[in-house]
């Protein structure tokens, strides 16, 4: 469920249409702030992609207005909604949370040893609770993130490994271990080579265990950089592109359902 807080935010990148604001209201009774920006000119009768945006720790709070996520700004951007008319969509993270419960400076995790969070338990929530509202093309829903939401990237698409048509983890880290469940996923990941903040390792670990399990994961590392990958990769005039041109298979109805 989802209360409107706000139906006219302004946003530096968008034209014509909104950025809504709003407060979920999960089942367990917990709340979790998002913004929501739909296509220009949504049309109701038309299948749109929609991109989950996972913002960094700078993003964490309550007042649902940080960015904290390039992506958004990005995406956003007038030539872009109109190139590729799609929702976007950002939860926000309370202060003093992390999407993935394991500290930053130690790289890859084990999925297994660390279950997941309540946070992200409400962004698959949120994710659910607006595909059921608007008309949401299910074979293409992305997700990006950066730093805590490069983490939050990862573990969302390794925990759920068909939900999701591409990723773009920029300077986080996964489970190795596990990245054979999401081989067939499409996924361009970031990374500074002098990252201080998570270490470089992270990301080369996840795209090595990825080729290994026969992924065709593309990697971007930039050399000299540090923990601000985010601003080159969005930046990078292939990625937009090569995001909306990702499609997962979606099964019927009647298969899904065992019949």
């Amino acid at each position: 469920m989802s209360v409107l807080l706000a139906s006219a935010f302004t946003h530096a990148a968008a034209e014509e249409s909104q950025i809504e604001a709003r407060i979920f209201q999960s089942k367990d009774g917990g709340t979790m702030p998002y913004r929501i920006l739909k296509p220009a000119n949504y049309d109701p009768g038309v299948k749109y992609p929609l991109v989950l945006c996972l913002h960094g720790a700078a993003g964490c709070g309550a007042d649902n207005t940080s960015r904290g996520t390039e992506a958004f700004t990005a995406l956003s951007a007038p030539e872009v909604r109109k190139a590729y008319p799609a929702f976007l969509l950002t939860p926000q993270c309370p202060s003093g949370k992390r999407w993935v419960n394991t500290p930053w400076n130690e790289g890859s995790y084990s999925t297994t040893n660390i279950p997941v969070s309540e946070q992200m338990k409400q962004v698959m929530e949120i994710l659910d609770s607006v595909e059921k509202e608007f008309s949401i093309d299910p074979s293409r829903i992305y997700v990006t993130g950066q730093s805590m939401g490069g983490y939050g990237t990862w573990d969302i698409v390794l925990r759920n490994p068909h939900k999701f048509a591409a990723a773009v983890p920029v300077c986080g880290a996964g489970d190795p271990g596990q990245a054979k469940s999401i081989a067939h996923l499409p996924v361009w990941a970031f990374h500074g080579e002098k990252d201080p903040t998570v270490p470089v390792a992270g990301s080369r670990e996840m795209i090595r265990a990825l080729k290994e399990a026969g992924s065709a994961a593309r990697y971007t590392e930039y050399p000299g950089v540090g923990h601000s990958s985010w601003t080159p990769a969005w930046k990078d005039k292939e990625l937009i592109p090569w995001l909306f041109s990702q499609r997962k298979a979606v099964e019927p109805v009647s298969k899904a359902m065992g019949k």
